[in-house]
């Protein structure tokens, strides 16, 4: 084998293993973490992955990602996103459900279930993570928000 053909042996495709996610990332109260794919760990560039869990009946602080765009794809149990100034909009999601977070919002997870933990994937726009915890003071009762698809409005 000459050099050209073990190029891409270590700067190719990586495989992270389930048990070899990172725990030491930007936490947020109520919500575990966990980067899989970031610049230290692969070399990211532009994203990070990795996993969320959220106990039966928890929420996590309100905060935001900064610049980042989010992907959260719910694997197990139901999620509740409130996002907004003072969390005044609320919408569930389920397993195979993907949630997307622009840039800036103020947002918080609960766990809808009092028995299931709640278990997600998440890909941020960027190889950092960035979370800025918030002191805000919700509404009693948010709106209730079903998305719209603008592509495909039927």
């Amino acid at each position: 084998m000459n050099e050209s053909d073990s190029r891409w042996k270590h700067d190719g495709v990586r495989v992270i293993p389930a048990g070899s996610l990172d725990p030491n990332t930007a936490q947020t109260p109520g919500m575990d973490r966990k980067a899989a794919v970031d610049f230290a760990r692969a070399g990211a560039q532009k994203l990070w992955a990795g996993t969320v869990s959220i106990h039966a009946g928890a929420k996590t602080g309100a905060h935001h990602h900064g610049p980042l765009e989010s992907v959260i794809f719910i694997v197990r149990g139901q999620a509740r996103m409130r996002w907004g100034e003072r969390l005044e909009f609320v919408a569930e999601a389920g397993p195979g459900d993907f949630i997307f977070v622009p840039p800036f919002v103020p947002h918080q997870e609960i766990n809808a279930s009092e028995d299931d933990s709640l278990e997600c994937v998440l890909v941020r726009s960027d190889g950092q993570a960035i979370a800025v915890n918030l002191d805000i003071e919700p509404v009693e009762k948010p709106e209730s928000v079903k998305w719209i698809d603008p592509v495909h409005p039927d």
